[in-house]
């Protein structure tokens, strides 16, 4: 069964990322497939996926499968930086360009030269630093904060989200030709409660590394426990599952978990439930006559009733209902709604509706054989 681990796993334990991926639901291998296909090319490549899906994992596993791999990978958060200090950053500096600038400063550019760069979270981006990463990744060069030397730089760039860039991009967020830009090999990451077959090989990889690390005797699940696992919805993904089993080891008995030990709370689950009862029971009481619907009423109904993440679960059920009424037309659906059709792609691919089409993988290089 193939497995993924950090190579600094233990480092991230107090961390909300994944620290390893295993690939047995069908899914899985899917996307293990596709990986392996990207991962010889030069292409740019965009991993999209919620947080604790893996997605430094997958960058990670790009670049050791790559002609790259003797050379850096550099992991950067692009949220971890002050503004003032993101350009400094990614690009480097020369001595005196700005109050405590000491010395010069190779950027993160330079210091993987040769190798991968991984940008985490880069829809964090201000939009003035869009624009530079733009001209760098279409010059092949980046200009030091301070100077006017270009410096040539060889790397290959793979940037990861949690949040759908094609929206940013409607709602001005981010560069619609810099969301093209990186969207040459796109790489879905479904999150755990999409690849079921995953959950209980990794509830045993965790339980087996927890029990060797605290030093105790190897424990088990229970199959009420097992249940439990597979039934809940998993909103923190994988680092939500291992923390479950740390918290079960600590305080199963006899070297078995049961499903009283395993802290589980799916504010996911009950979330989406309150909404579509809600929105159901308000379209019931601002509409009595359903041939005649009143949208503004029901709305209004809906924003008394003061429910969480309201907008993004409208805009779900607009972008399903649509798609479904198009037949599964990308293009139809697109029209009704106003906006092209590749933010109708990009949307549905987040939803789960749509997986990536293999045409969309490589751009720029062929298909490999």
């Amino acid at each position: 069964m193939p497995l993924i681990t950090h190579p600094h796993a233990r480092e991230l334990t107090k961390s909300v990322r994944a620290t390893v991926l295993i690939f047995k639901d069908p899914r899985s291998q899917e996307l293990l497939n596709r990986i392996e296909r990207l991962a010889p090319s030069e292409a740019n490549a965009l991993i999209m996926g919620e947080t604790g899906t893996g997605k430094e994992l997958v960058a990670r596993h790009i670049h050791n499968l790559s002609r790259r791999s003797k050379e850096p990978f550099v992991a950067v958060n692009c949220g971890s930086f002050p503004e003032s200090l993101v350009e400094s950053e990614l690009f480097g500096h020369e001595k005196g360009a700005f109050t405590g600038a000491t010395s010069t400063k190779a950027g993160w550019f330079e210091a993987a030269r040769g190798g991968t760069l991984f940008l985490d979270e880069i829809g964090d981006l201000p939009l003035n630093m869009q624009v530079k990463l733009l001209r760098v990744l279409q010059e092949r060069e980046v200009v030091r904060l301070g100077s006017r030397t270009p410096i040539p730089i060889n790397v290959r760039l793979v940037a990861a989200t949690n949040v759908n860039l094609a929206d940013a991009v409607v709602a001005g967020n981010f560069r619609e030709d810099l969301f093209y830009r990186l969207h040459v090999a796109t790489i879905r990451l479904p999150p755990l409660r999409e690849r079921p077959g995953d959950t209980l090989p990794l509830a045993e990889f965790f339980l087996e590394e927890h029990s060797q690390r605290l030093g105790y005797n190897r424990a088990t699940l229970s199959p009420a426990a097992e249940s439990k696992l597979l039934a809940h919805g998993w909103p923190g993904n994988i680092r939500e599952l291992e923390n479950a089993i740390h918290h079960a080891l600590l305080v199963c008995r006899n070297q078995l978990v049961q499903p009283e030990d395993l802290h589980l709370v799916d504010m996911r689950c009950t979330t989406g439930r309150q909404q579509h009862n809600a929105i159901a029971v308000a379209v019931a009481v601002a509409d009595p006559n359903p041939q005649q619907p009143d949208l503004e009423s029901v709305l209004t109904t809906l924003f008394e009733q003061n429910i969480p993440d309201l907008y993004e679960h409208i805009e779900e059920t607009i972008f399903r209902t649509a798609y479904r009424f198009c037949h599964g037309n990308q293009l139809q659906t697109g029209r009704i709604l106003g906006i092209s059709r590749n933010i109708v792609r990009a949307r549905l691919e987040k939803m789960g509706e749509l997986s990536p089409a293999p045409s969309r993988m490589l751009i720029q290089n062929p298909p490999l054989k």
